[in-house]
């Protein structure tokens, strides 16, 4: 190892390794190790204002890009939180890098092994190598899936291993993810932050990319495909999951679809995806839900997340699992005890990459070896698929326990032995963190994925660390406080750039898949919602502004408008009503559901509209202050509805988010201006009607008479030429029904199409004086008529 430099030294003073703690930026002698040299010699240069403003440029990429986490536990209902990154990268060598490589291939090769036996044969069992106990009492071990091959003819696909470096320098397994394996797409977004810190030293410095392991992966899904006709999906259990954001942005990074449980049904043991033009065929689900959940009617009858029938779909051969359902049992932390002498059996050779040393303690020599070492193990629950580290609250520290604990964890190993494991208490490597402005050493574990491609395992090369809080192991999980770090896998040479964009002469230009009826149905309704906010909005801007010049709600054109307010449930008693901050939400709320079809910068803009909305709810009162936040509000959501304008694609889902649009708006309007130009409304309300309408300087260039009941009437329900008109919207609206799939089949029109036609027909014909309260009242009926027709043919 070369010693530190004298350009070194400002990094690293005040930084010492733990005692009797590797790390992995300093070796044994205290000298900063050759790969993280050129990285600590470039970062020495800067000052404490430009690492700064580094990471805090990392930091406002993850919170633009919207990367979340959800944190179970910590109030009612759990709640987003920020990434917690931590913004130095993890170094490791290539070459040192290609030895783990090679063992993890090794042990994911046995795993697939281990559950194809346990799934088929079970030889294993019969032939001792592993305790029945642990397979039959296992709540990972699906009975239903016994005899099941996968159609592909493997059960693992995508595979994750925890990974720890000891104090001696080698690497440890901690634990293998084989049942939904989470974070690629954390790590790539960790990449992509810790790029835009570190631009100049990640250019100069040879790190592998990350793509082609994406790249080869989705190839391989692309393999797995029964016909062409056949659709990829990433199957999510919704957006309450805490990595709900992972599972939007693989499916968009990837090209493929993102669903729900709802989303798919079973048709003559197809798995189907429910969408706007009929069902689809979908023959490859990455599902990122526990395979107990997947299926209501053969696993567990509890789950509201799975779709009923996939078990019967998998016998038929007609779908593939990523990974096969039931793999979920590898999981289990007792098998690490078994693990060594099965790589013996079914492969030959030693395990190249060791498990953490573990005992199970259901046999009476491992047993007894754990209780005479008690001080050294950590004990806890045997059919546990969490390490140590993850659940250290139903596991007990031997070395933390006086000797009459210990003595009864000993009776506690005899009478519950089966249930429970022994593993050696490991002491984690260390990596620099910034904390409090310093550089300090902090405990970390990596975790490292593997795909199954064309041409073999491919492990990707990095993947993300777990930097604990403290000095403390067991607040390294991500609910414990955690952070996480990107991984540099560093070459001494330069490395390809590879992306996932095609070769330009491979160019060809895909059509977007198939809409799923939910996506339509939160596309739909995030823009009623949108609607409904920006509506409400400029009927109390307008209010607000009298009320400011009379301080009198009781005034009688305030008092009309109030009236039809609280028939929509808004007050005016706050400056910015609960019921205006709920639509917003309600918004939010629907394009959460649809993260994968959405912008980062229309995402961003939305949520930005619903912070300062909740923000001037809290201190806001009526009049000029709930004039000018209207206004601010009013701005804000203009600014996304340009965003979504300009920059979304004129395809199925716009056309939704469409409809939603126009038909809202068409809604109020059509309320607004039955109830202002009724024979009852007071002076004054025209002229409120139009500023509503955003029509003040139109109407003036249009008519050349004071406003009156027909020129009102006519600009804001009869224009076809203005954009806050009814029909205008009915025009609109009959624009996008017609592009709609199915909307004729062999010359017809479909019902909905049908009604559409007639409605628009109905306004288009008649002339402002026709037009009176019945007729608002019979259209807006009909307006919501077609809301109906249109859920019934394809949201169904």
């Amino acid at each position: 190892m070369e010693p530190k430099t004298e350009a070194m030294k400002p990094f690293v003073e005040g930084y010492r390794a733990l005692p009797g703690v590797a790390d992995e930026m300093l070796d044994a002698d205290g000298n900063v190790r050759p790969v993280w040299q050129n990285f600590v010699s470039t970062i020495n240069r800067m000052n404490p204002e430009e690492l700064h403003e580094r990471f805090a440029r990392a930091d406002r990429y993850l919170r633009d890009a919207g990367v979340f986490y959800r944190a179970y536990g910590t109030d009612a209902g759990g709640g987003d939180r920020a990434w917690p990154f931590s913004h130095i990268p993890v170094l490791i060598s290539e070459s040192e890098w290609q030895g783990l490589a090679k063992g993890l291939v090794q042990r994911a090769e046995l795993l697939e092994q281990v559950v194809a036996d346990i799934y088929s044969e079970n030889r294993l069992v019969q032939q001792g190598f592993l305790p029945p106990q642990l397979v039959a009492s296992n709540s990972e071990f699906l009975r239903p899936l016994v005899g099941v091959k996968p159609a592909d003819g493997h059960y693992l696909h995508f595979c994750a291993f925890e990974i720890g470096r000891g104090p001696d320098g080698n690497w440890w397994v901690l634990a293998d993810r084989t049942q939904a394996p989470s974070g690629a797409g954390f790590a790539l977004e960790n990449r992509v932050a810790t790029a835009r810190a570190f631009s100049d030293i990640y250019a100069e410095t040879h790190v592998h990319r990350l793509a082609s392991f994406f790249g080869a992966f989705r190839d391989a899904l692309q393999a797995h495909k029964h016909s062409t006709e056949d659709r990829i999906a990433v199957l999510s259990p919704g957006p309450a999951n805490e990595t709900y954001f992972e599972h939007a942005y693989i499916a968009r990074y990837l090209g493929i679809m993102l669903l729900e449980g709802e989303d798919l049904t079973v048709v003559n043991g197809q798995v189907m995806v429910r969408t706007v033009a009929g069902l689809k065929p979908v023959s490859v689900l990455w599902r990122r839900l526990d395979a107990s959940f997947a299926d209501p009617l053969e696993l567990n009858q509890m789950s509201h997340i799975g779709t009923p029938g996939v078990v019967q779909a998998l016998r038929n051969g007609s779908v593939s699992f990523v990974n096969a359902l039931g793999s979920g049992i590898l999981e289990t932390r007792a098998f690490l005890a078994f693990l060594p002498s099965l790589c013996r059996h079914l492969l030959g050779e030693e395990l190249l990459l060791p498990s953490i040393a573990t005992w199970w303690c259901g046999q009476k020599a491992e047993r007894e070896h754990v209780a005479r070492h008690i001080e050294k193990m950590v004990i806890g629950p045997a059919y546990s698929r969490q390490t140590f580290f993850d659940d250290n609250r139903q596991s007990v520290l031997g070395a933390s326990l006086r000797e009459p604990a210990q003595r009864s964890i000993a009776r506690w190993l005899e009478t519950e032995g089966g249930k429970l494991v022994g593993q050696e208490a490991v002491t984690l490597s260390t990596t620099p963190a910034m904390v409090d402005g310093r550089m300090q050493p902090r405990p970390m574990s990596l975790r490292v994925f593997a795909a199954r491609t064309r041409d073999g395992w491919q492990i990707m090369p990095g993947g993300f660390g777990r930097i604990g809080s403290g000095d403390d192991v067991a607040a390294i999980a991500m609910q414990a406080g955690g952070s996480a770090a990107d991984v540099w896998i560093v070459s001494d040479k330069p490395v390809e750039r590879i992306t996932l964009l095609p070769a330009e002469e491979e160019f060809t230009r895909n059509m977007p898949g198939s809409l799923p009826s939910r996506a339509a149905d939160n596309l739909y309704w995030l823009g009623r919602y949108i609607e409904r906010a920006e509506g409400a909005l400029r009927i109390l801007r307008a209010w607000n502004a009298r009320f400011a010049e009379t301080a009198d709600p009781g005034q009688p054109l305030l008092a009309y408008v109030s009236q039809y307010l609280e028939a929509l449930d808004i007050k005016t008693e706050k400056g910015v009503p609960e019921s205006l901050i709920a639509n917003i939400n309600s918004a939010v709320y629907s394009a959460s559901n649809i993260r994968d079809r959405f912008s980062p910068d229309g995402w961003l803009a939305l949520n930005d509209l619903a912070k300062s909305a909740k923000r001037l709810h809290e201190r806001v009162k009526p009049g000029d202050d709930a004039t000018h936040a209207m206004t601010i509000l009013l701005r804000k959501l203009a600014g996304f509805a340009g965003l979504v304008h300009e920059n979304m694609y004129r395809f199925t889902g716009w056309r939704f988010l469409t409809l939603g649009r126009m038909l809202e708006r068409g809604l109020h309007m059509t309320r607004l201006i039955g109830h202002m130009t009724d024979e009852k409304a007071p002076d004054g309300a025209l002229d409120m009607l139009l500023e509503i309408g955003d029509n003040v300087m139109t109407h003036r260039r249009r008519y050349n008479v004071n406003t009156a009941q027909l020129t009102v009437t006519d600009l804001l329900a009869l224009d076809p030429l203005n954009p806050r008109s009814i029909l205008y919207q009915l025009n609109e609206i009959k624009t996008e029904v017609e592009e709609l799939p199915n909307a004729r089949t062999n010359g017809q029109m479909s019902p909905f199409l049908r009604e559409t036609v007639r409605v628009q027909a109905s306004l288009a014909v008649m002339t402002p004086e026709a037009l009176d309260r019945n007729f608002y009242d019979k259209l807006e009926r009909e307006l919501e008529r077609l809301s109906d027709l249109m859920a019934n043919t394809y949201l169904g």
